[in-house]
């Protein structure tokens, strides 16, 4: 086996087309992302002879509790025999502690989407990771829904109580659903999840981020290192994967959400609701038309992004939205959780940081 850059975006897609658990972090797009963030990438395709039979998108990431290198729901494996993960795996770990030592990196952090059982868990533990005191800014466990049966199935399968909510805020003329590619239209979402982050007690994204991410999941060019996103031209190409969502009460925005299409699958990934009109049940009217248009595309899947058991972790600040997102039908998936790779002594300082700022959040 051997670890070969992969600069084709087309092999790239092809090859995860045949990955059952992904995300659009895996995606080229997202490279590209990371890019526009400032991040340095790596796309390691790993060969066997000349058959490519892994992926792994890797990002240098510099923070205030050091620099890491971070694969966020990886490496994408077709084959699930676990000799071959095992293989995968580590050829690709020594491959990273040879970049981590040239990048200064303080640790390797890997979210991979393998099943929770205790043979992948095995794995990182024989080669020496350790469970991660906090995840990578990824799930490690969602909650899904396939999206194949018919609208009127859809409905029936849902909580009684999330079909008499959508069908009520249906019936409401005061109510508004807006559908917008306008990349300007990232600034009312933020300006929402800006004032829900303030009254809630928590860091929102930034702009920057959250228009970065519109932006190159709405075109096909790449941007450059720590570019500046720029409008959308005529002459653009887009690959039209993203989609923002706005719930209007009275011409007053009050819910929106970006939804990313990729592969086949809806991604309900960024999300913000006015609580003050909660009586309304907005968000549940929101989260049904994104669902609607995930069909419309012809996605099979719905990942509404991120879980946790509310009944295990009533108290966890997640319960509530989950709760919420299970109303809608579906089904949980666990993954092994992330996993870092100390390269430092340093990585001591950072555990000890991450732990102490976790248990702040509550998570």
């Amino acid at each position: 086996m051997e670890i070969k850059e992969i600069t084709d975006k087309n092999i790239w897609e092809d090859f995860l087309l045949g990955v059952e658990e992904k995300t659009f972090l895996d995606s080229w797009n997202w490279g590209e992302f990371q890019k526009a963030m400032g991040n340095k990438i790596w796309r390691m395709g790993v060969h066997d002879k000349e058959n490519l039979i892994g992926l792994a998108l890797v990002s240098k990431i510099k923070a205030r509790r050091g620099t890491f290198l971070l694969i966020q729901h990886g490496p994408n494996i077709k084959e699930q025999k676990t000799e071959s993960k095992e293989q995968i795996l580590r050829i690709l770990l020594d491959e990273l502690k040879k970049i981590g030592r040239e990048e200064k990196a303080v640790f390797i952090r890997v979210a991979p989407l393998w099943e929770r059982n205790e043979e992948n868990i095995k794995i990182f533990k024989d080669l020496g990771l350790q469970v991660a005191p906090t995840h990578a800014n990824a799930y490690e466990a969602t909650w899904k829904l396939d999206i194949t049966l018919p609208e009127d199935e859809l409905l029936v399968n849902m909580r009684k109580t999330t079909r008499y909510l959508i069908r009520q805020a249906m019936k409401n003329q005061d109510i508004t659903i807006k559908k917008s590619i306008n990349l300007d239209d990232v600034e009312l979402y933020q300006k929402l999840n800006t004032q829900v982050a303030k009254r809630q007690n928590f860091v929102p994204f930034s702009f920057e981020y959250i228009k970065n991410e519109f932006e190159v999941f709405s075109k096909t060019e790449p941007l450059s290192s720590g570019a500046k996103v720029k409008k959308k031209t005529k002459s653009s190409s887009p690959d039209n994967q993203a989609m923002l969502f706005f719930s209007k009460y009275k011409n007053e925005a009050v819910a929106a959400a970006l939804v990313i299409f990729w592969q086949g699958i809806g991604f309900y990934h960024q999300a913000a609701s006015d609580s003050k009109y909660a009586k309304f049940s907005i968000p549940y009217l929101l989260l049904w038309e994104a669902i609607k248009e995930a069909k419309r595309r012809g996605c099979i899947l719905y990942d509404f992004w991120g879980f946790i058991d509310p009944e295990k972790n009533p108290k966890h600040p997640w319960a509530g939205p989950t709760l919420f997102k299970m109303g809608f039908g579906g089904y949980k998936k666990e993954f092994v959780k992330t996993q870092d790779f100390p390269l430092s002594k340093l990585y001591r300082l950072t555990y000890l940081f991450e732990k102490i700022r976790k248990s702040k959040r509550g998570l």
